[in-house]
């Protein structure tokens, strides 16, 4: 069992700081400064030593690791239109509820692949830009809300199509090696006004995913979404609670231009399956299924900084006590000149 190293910098940067450290610490001093004491400096060289040794960061073989490693770039597309605060989702749940924790089931299924989450109501934002930490996305999703409902001015579910298509375009120069699919979770319902637009996205770039609907046909009345608001979103022209109805055709039209699959979403049909049920190609499928394990290693960085911590406290218990032994002797130095010099009454010792 052989003794490895992994410095966290190069080998001459860490010869040129030992060199540097020792001439520092071993350097005679000048001609007006006291010298140090021999145990002061073999304190400081310990310290210096132990530093060094901490940064070569030495480890012995041992154990396996198992890593779950995904070449593989995920795109969620969310609707965050008033709509999506529809009230037919699981039994009075919102459809936006489902939609958040269907994207947490993505994720979780998709373990070490990198992801992004792009929304979309009257335009669309990037929320958070494709990182490999998934505590990230649990927290843009945890934080994120919908488009206040007071402001709304109409919004058509195809808006994301040139910021999804620009990323993975971006995303396929920067790594061609990595497969890209895009999920998009929304009630593809269009009020904006015109003519329904493409999802200008070239399937070409798209490795699979899906398009999941939210919402039903019959509809749901929409909470406001406007801070310390409460009630539901009225319908200008009749007065009364206005209703958002999934239009499933949309999503359809989406789904085939991103050649993946249209899949309605309901609380029956659970998150689990999702990623199961979707198109791969073969390079995601095999991105999203790379599980091995590689051989262990032992740190044994972490006793170098034990033995560098007691150096530590010892030299700063030994920098205290020498500043507090001068403060003393200045001190007393000080009281000695301050006292006035005794004198002797000019008739002293003599005769009367």
């Amino acid at each position: 069992m052989s003794l490895t190293f992994l410095p966290v910098v190069p080998w001459l940067v860490l010869l040129l700081v030992a060199v540097v450290a020792g001439v520092l610490v071993w350097a005679p001093p000048g001609r007006d400064e006291p010298a140090q004491p021999t145990t002061a400096r073999v304190r400081r060289s310990g310290l210096v030593v132990l530093l060094l040794v901490a940064a070569t960061r030495p480890g012995l073989p041992g154990g396996q690791v198992d890593l779950r490693t995904s070449d593989l770039d995920v795109f969620l597309v969310m609707d965050t239109t008033v709509s999506m605060n529809a009230e037919d989702w699981q039994g009075g749940r919102t459809r936006f509820e489902g939609a958040k924790q269907d994207a947490e089931a993505i994720a979780a299924r998709l373990p070490g692949a990198h992801y992004s989450l792009i929304t979309f109501d009257h335009e669309a934002v990037t929320r958070l830009p494709l990182t490999s930490d998934a505590q990230a996305l649990g927290t843009a999703l945890d934080i994120l809300t919908l488009e206040t409902s007071s402001y709304s001015r109409g919004s058509s579910t195809t808006v994301a199509g040139p910021d999804v298509a620009a990323a993975l375009q971006r995303e396929k120069d920067a790594h061609p090696e990595r497969a890209r699919v895009v999920f998009y979770l929304g009630d593809g319902e269009q009020t904006a006004d015109g003519a329904l637009e493409p999802f200008a996205v070239d399937p070409a770039l798209v490795g699979g995913g899906a398009v999941l609907g939210y919402g039903t046909a019959a509809g749901g009345r929409m909470r406001q979404t406007d801070q310390g608001a409460d009630g539901y979103v009225d319908d200008p022209s009749t007065g009364e609670p206005a209703l958002s109805r999934l239009d499933e055709s949309n999503l359809q039209a989406i789904a085939r231009q991103l050649k993946v699959p249209y899949l309605h979403r309901t609380a029956a049909d659970g998150a689990a399956g999702i990623v199961a049920r979707v198109r791969l190609d073969d390079s995601a499928r095999s991105a999203a299924s790379d599980e091995r394990s590689v051989a262990g290693r032992v740190e044994l960085y972490w006793v170098a900084l034990l033995g560098l911590a007691g150096l530590a406290a010892w030299e700063a218990a030994a920098t205290l006590a020498g500043v507090w032994t001068t403060r003393r002797r200045t001190g007393s130095r000080s009281g000695t000149e301050q006292q006035p010099p005794v004198t002797r009454p000019a008739n002293a010792g003599g005769r009367r």
